[in-house]
């Protein structure tokens, strides 16, 4: 258990770097867009128009840093336990059962995510053998290979939480 935990502090760490660069590129670019587009609307600039031209590559870039962003971002989330839930016996059953109901929430997430990690595989696999070509002429599949990188972060997460939800129901039983 140790191991998972130094595992995913080093892997949030990871994370939150790359999280940082993605956003710092994301702004960067969309900025470089913005005041060159701006230069030439009102500045009438044809320099200006011209480089936008040589930028076309940025918008779908961004686009695909976007991608990136919310699977890695949804990875820390979770780890954090700040994600999307969508919880109605929170309120309904009594506090002794609370573990037990985290648990079987993060066991029915981590058999979800395992059927995503399969379907974005299998899509990837599919992207590898007939997908085109993307930004800057490499294949399609690479930029997509977060699809099933961040369901597979995402499993990790939730294999932790399952392994200390099911702790936590353990110990609470025994006393």
């Amino acid at each position: 258990m140790e191991t998972f935990d130094r595992i995913d502090r080093i892997l949030a760490k990871v994370e939150g770097w790359f999280i940082i660069g993605l956003l710092w590129a994301m702004v960067l670019l969309m900025f470089v867009q913005v005041a060159l587009r701006s230069l030439y609307t009102y500045g009438h600039f044809r320099l200006a128009n011209e480089m936008l031209g040589s930028l076309d590559w940025s918008g779908p870039l961004v686009q695909l840093l976007v991608l990136w962003l919310t699977f890695l971002g949804s990875s820390l989330l979770t780890r954090e336990g700040k994600h999307i839930k969508i919880d109605l016996f929170g309120t309904i059953l009594p506090p002794k059962w609370l573990p037990a109901r985290e648990f079987i929430l993060a066991l029915v997430s981590l058999v979800i995510i395992g059927i995503m990690v399969k379907v974005c595989t299998n899509y990837l696999i599919m992207e590898m053998e007939f997908g085109g070509k993307s930004l800057f002429y490499l294949p399609s599949w690479v930029g997509q290979i977060i699809l099933p990188l961040g369901f597979v972060l995402l499993f990790f997460r939730f294999l932790i939480k399952v392994i200390h939800e099911g702790h936590q129901m353990v110990r609470g039983q025994k006393k």
